[in-house]
């Protein structure tokens, strides 16, 4: 089971942790040097701030009660932006996971779009494929480039009647 909880409801030795795990980081290259814990109080700090500027922002993924790792929407540029970093003993919970974020995102916020940075590294975004993200283009973050994929809400049908089917 997939629940989401605040990143201040979670150990802070878990997220630094997570953080410094090179199989993790190689994916992350916006990443450099060493996450202590004051770049960890820091960082959390920054993502509760999303949450009251944006009305959302990156959560603590714990499957079965156990951290997983962080993840959620995060503001990119005026946009929606899907962030996934897991512990890669949980890397196999990664659909699971993404379905219950954008549940959020399509569900209670509301949003029309979301989308996903991911760095080269990750190949041919297969996984952010089967979602139906489409390419989106290009952006290029503190020097480093990431390739744009971009999902759209599907549009609920409109039953004149109050009765799908009809």
């Amino acid at each position: 089971m997939v629940t989401l909880a605040r990143l201040t409801e979670v150990d802070p030795a878990d997220l630094i942790d997570l953080m410094n795990d090179p199989r993790v980081r190689r994916h992350m290259p916006l990443a450099v040097g060493r996450f202590g814990p004051e770049d960890c109080t820091a960082w959390v700090a920054a993502k509760e701030a999303m949450w009251r500027d944006h009305g959302y922002g990156p959560w603590a993924l714990l499957v079965d009660g156990a951290f997983a790792g962080w993840g959620g929407l995060q503001p990119e540029d005026g946009e929606a932006d899907l962030a996934l970093v897991l512990r890669p003993a949980y890397w196999g919970h990664g659909r699971a996971i993404a379905e219950r974020i954008l549940a959020e995102a399509f569900g209670p916020l509301g949003l029309h779009d979301v989308t996903v940075l991911l760095p080269p590294s990750r190949g041919t975004a297969a996984a952010v494929r089967r979602f139906g993200f489409r390419p989106d283009g290009e952006v290029e973050l503190a020097g480093q480039m990431f390739l744009r994929f971009r999902l759209i809400r599907e549009p609920r049908q409109h039953c004149p009647d109050g009765v799908a089917g009809q």
